[in-house]
């Protein structure tokens, strides 16, 4: 729809107060901006979005009467960005960065500038909607829940709670993630997940099986003090834009080198002081390539280690196998240059490594997160500042809706499925643990058991497609999906859609719940049972998120909801009314003025009463409301803040923030950091994998955190630890109460609800989680130790033969391929590899950023990168139309940009699109007036089947593609 760059016409007049003199003027954009009373030079990033971001003081083009200014959170990337939006009788007329802000420092990037428009923008879904007979047609709100859910009901009632599917959103606040895994609960299903499944779920698995918890160890603001900085799979410049402040402060304050491991070129290579260019799916090959320089040089930290690491001399036998001339055959980066990077690591300590989904999304992710991890556990880089591993993730709140359990293998707080997971949220949610086991469906097991399927994982979402296509013979539930919730979710951003596709049509319900209609209303030629259901954003809404770093924000309610839109939260309480469980899910949570809606403040209560795992637990919301008053009390590197009214706390109070909120813990800066005593923020290695293995100690050696009372390795804490340490007197007697009425001695610090063991532990300094040894070898993995091995689509058959795949196997309820797959050589027909990645101006799968003007103008074709080598051979041209082709028939046609970005047999594509579909323009199947500015194809039409062997993590960066002119 967008053809120019620019026409200088204002193309409607939504602006208000300020705007209002020049909407309906023509004017350039200097003058569009000069009129608006902006600032041109220092805000050109601004212009580029459109002017919406403004100083409240530069407001003298326009009387603006009285303007409340609201603190709110940019609702794309997991950097964090306070947004100041200026409200003016109830409209949003303008925004600034915050200036305060420890994580944006009055920045923004283009997407963060222009979220006003994400808001207000014209192409929201204004109203709930259904297609009939291929129509879309506009319905009530009651009308709405009704058929929505008298049909659920009888699906439901015909083929039992897991043929319904709830699909989550990473765009959830923290009460809205964790309401929507406690209804999916209370709906008796564990066919429950969110993007996170696709973007990071094999870093969650890795870095929790190696130390204890899988989240970013460090934050943004940490890297400060990185003396290096090592990034593999990240592109953060484009992909988080903001956090390359933080890096190029190292950078210039440290004299930081900065090494960018990554098959192409990218923006953020370009400021690399050493770009390091790697066969796509190499990954492991390429770090024990690096490892066999530190190991050979004897540049490890061999004081670390023996402390604080186990199975490191195992990881030493494998990376002897990786000599350079093996690692360039694998990889194709010479050996010469990783020595360098290996130096220049072992030189300047300590170093930081950031990874993104470059490095998650393959069929061994898993190992590739844990490689990574060893290699700082190798260089001593762990648990100390301007360390660790700062992973960076993908959207607003992705981190809080995965530590709050929208997923299909866990419950909030990462506590699993198991029996004793489930009665400790059924003594948080007062409820009877047999009625909500009732909720489930059983099944009967090969050796004529029955066994519940509340214990059992969920499908995933990466395979949701083949719950509805599979055979239900081949699954662990008694029938297959037939309804799907996506609420939140851009399909578009999941590989194999041309069976997506099918799938979706072999639905018997489709339900679209999302503030724009995704890709989901237009991919399928469903003409029937087809519903899209207005949900508000995050701006129309009040509650807390979760940066990348761990640290919790609050959001204030910035406009009241518009349209016929509402809050994720209040639709959750519709449908359990509709259902009838609306009393029981709310039982212990207070409801707004109208009876039915949840209030997102005591939401967080309950949070904070039953998170104790993670340390969810110490952030109520008016401590969290607090620091967001304050945020020019804390400093800009540590986060602490120096003096004020939260003086001593970290910013946001990242997790773990031990305890009760009155035990006044300030949150957990760097995680595994024993420079600082427990109480302070410091941490130990979490205790998480026994005492002991194969007659090895696999607690800390001799090493513990500041003042811990206990100078040793200890494992985790217990009623009965407490005891045998005569700590137990510590215990209050409502605390001892608590703790008998659990499991008396064998109640332990996560499921003590009174929180009494977790604070007498720390009153001795000590950590609840004990103080262990990270794992180097996770023996409870397919690989032990991390393996490199050839994706199922490689044109490297002569590296099959060393580093085959897996054999087949069945988890997450549905068989899986592997070495079926790779055993068939597609090289010759598909030659290119294909791998994907984000841009600047979009985000996820881009409805929202592709239906805000100022970003679609920017970015306005799909497009494919192609070597000049590999255009010229095929006999292509810059600009001109390609078809790529993927081997299982997924073809999608776009614009080719011939660019020495890739590498010679590598092509490159942007996953942000949707509305095309091998070649067919769907704009005219979207509802009136919501299709968005930009249309595309998805790249993950031409993706093909793989997921990892952990996790399911799909594979999006290692496939193979075949190019031709169109």
């Amino acid at each position: 729809m967008l053809r120019k760059k620019t026409n200088g016409i204002a193309r409607r007049s939504q602006r208000t107060s300020i705007l209002s003199d020049v909407a309906n003027t023509s004017v350039d954009r200097r003058g569009f901006l000069r009129g608006s009373g902006l600032a041109i030079g220092g805000l050109a990033a601004i212009a580029a979005t459109g002017g919406t971001v403004q100083k409240a003081q530069a407001a003298g083009a326009a009387t603006m009467g009285n303007i409340d200014l609201k603190k709110t959170v940019c609702t794309h990337c997991s950097v964090g960005c306070t947004v100041v939006a200026e409200v003016s009788d109830g409209v949003w007329i303008g925004q600034e960065p915050a200036y305060d802000s420890p994580f944006n420092l009055g920045a923004h990037c283009a997407k963060g500038a222009a979220v006003r428009e994400h808001a207000h923008g014209e192409r929201r879904l204004k109203y709930p909607m259904k297609k009939e007979n291929g129509e879309w047609i506009r319905i009530s709100w009651e009308q709405m829940i009704d058929e929505v859910g008298d049909k659920m009901l009888n699906i439901r009632e015909e083929s039992g709670p897991d043929s319904v599917y709830w699909l989550g959103s990473a765009k959830h606040s923290n009460e809205q993630a964790y309401l929507f895994r406690k209804f999916a609960a209370y709906w008796g299903t564990n066919n429950v997940d969110h993007q996170a499944r696709i973007c990071h779920s094999t870093t969650v698995a890795g870095v929790a099986n190696t130390w204890g918890y899988g989240a970013m160890t460090n934050s943004y603001n940490d890297i400060h003090n990185s003396q290096a900085i090592f990034m593999i799979g990240s592109n953060a410049a484009e992909a988080h834009p903001v956090s390359m402040q933080h890096i190029l402060r190292a950078k210039e304050r440290n004299n930081a080198p900065v090494i960018v491991c990554d098959p192409r070129f990218t923006r953020t290579a370009a400021h690399a002081d050493e770009y390091v260019r790697f066969r796509p799916g190499s990954d492991v090959a390429l770090v024990w390539g690096i490892l066999w320089h530190i190991f050979e040089n004897d540049w490890q930290d061999d004081e670390f280690i023996r402390t604080r690491v186990w199975g490191m001399d195992q990881i030493r036998e494998e990376v002897a196998k990786w000599n350079p001339e093996e690692v360039e055959r694998v990889t194709g980066t010479p050996g010469s240059q990783l020595e360098r990077v290996a130096r220049t690591l072992a030189n300047n300590r300590p170093g930081t490594v950031i990874w993104c989904m470059g490095g998650t999304q393959h069929t061994n992710g898993n190992n590739n997160t844990r490689a990574y991890c060893i290699l700082q556990l190798a260089l001593g880089n762990m648990g100390t500042s301007g360390g660790g591993t700062n992973i960076f993730r993908g959207h607003d709140n992705v981190q809080g809706a995965t530590d709050l359990g929208v997923l299909s293998h866990t419950l909030p707080g990462y506590y699993g499925l198991s029996g004793g997971a489930w009665a400790h949220w059924a003594r948080v949610w007062g409820e009877d643990p047999e009625w909500l086991n009732g909720r489930f469906a059983k099944i009967t097991a090969a050796d004529g058991s029955e066994k519940s399927l509340q214990n059992l994982t969920g499908i995933p979402v990466s395979r949701w497609i083949d719950g509805v296509l599979e055979d239900k013979d081949n699954m662990d539930q008694n029938d297959n999906v037939r309804a799907m919730v996506l609420w939140g979710h851009a399909p578009n951003s999941q590989t194999r859609q041309v069976e997506m596709k099918a799938a979706m049509e072999k639905l018997d319900m489709l339900v679209v719940i999302d503030p724009f209609p995704t890709v989901a209303s237009v991919l399928s030629d469903r003409t029937d049972n087809t519903y899209l259901i207005p949900a508000t954003t995050q701006f129309e809404c009040r509650g807390s998120a979760t940066a990348s770093n761990r640290s919790f924000q609050w959001r204030e309610q910035v406009i009241d909801p518009l349209f016929e839109s509402k809050p994720d939260h209040e639709i959750i309480a519709l449908f359990a009314q509709k259902f009838g469980f609306h009393d029981r899910l709310f039982r212990n949570i207070a409801l707004e003025e109208d009876g039915l809606t949840p209030n997102p403040e005591d939401t967080l209560r309950e949070i904070n009463r039953g998170m104790w795992t993670i340390g969810y637990t110490g952030q109520s919301p008016e401590r969290i409301k607090l620091h967001m008053e304050n945020q020019h009390t804390f400093d800009r590197t540590t986060l602490q803040a120096i003096g004020g009214p939260a003086d001593g706390d970290y910013y946001g109070l990242p997790w773990p923030c031990w305890g009760t909120a009155e035990m006044s813990h300030p949150g957990t800066p760097n995680l595994y950091d024993m420079s600082k005593p427990v109480s302070e923020g410091g941490l130990t290695f979490r205790a998480r994998f026994g005492v002991e293995r194969d007659g090895e100690n696999l607690l800390a050696e001799g090493v513990y955190s500041k003042n811990s009372e206990i100078q040793d390795g200890y494992p985790e804490f217990t009623m009965q630890m407490l005891m045998d340490l005569g700590w137990d007197g510590d215990l209050t007697d409502d605390e001892r109460a608590a703790i008998d009425a659990v499991a008396g001695p064998n109640t332990n610090w996560k499921t003590d609800l009174s929180g009494g063991i977790q604070r007498v532990a720390i009153k001795h300094e000590c950590a609840p989680f004990g103080n262990a040894k990270a794992r180097a070898v996770v023996w409870t993995f397919p690989d032990p130790i991390p393996l490199h091995r050839e994706p199922l689509y490689t044109n490297r058959r002569d590296l099959v033969a060393d580093y085959p795949t897996y054999e087949d196997r069945k988890f997450y309820r549905l068989p899986t391929m592997y070495a079926s797959i790779q055993k068939q050589d597609f090289s010759r027909d598909y030659p290119i590899i294909l791998t994907s990645g984000r841009l600047v101006e979009y985000e996820g799968g881009g409805d929202e950023t592709r239906s805000n003007p100022w970003l679609a103008e920017l970015q306005q074709d799909m497009f494919v990168e192609i070597h000049p080598r590999d255009a010229n051979n095929l006999g292509v041209r810059d600009g001109a139309q390609v078809w790529v082709e993927g081997p299982e028939g997924g073809r999608v046609k776009v614009m080719a940009m011939v660019t020495e970005r890739v590498g010679e047999g590598v092509a490159f594509m942007p996953f942000h699109f949707g509305g095309h579909f091998q070649g067919e323009d769907r704009r005219d199947m979207y509802p009136a007036g919501s299709d968005p500015y930009v249309l595309g194809e998805s790249t993950n039409t031409a993706q093909t089947y793989g997921y990892d062997s952990v996790t399911q993590m799909q594979e999006t960066k290692a496939t193979l593609c075949k190019i031709m002119p169109a």
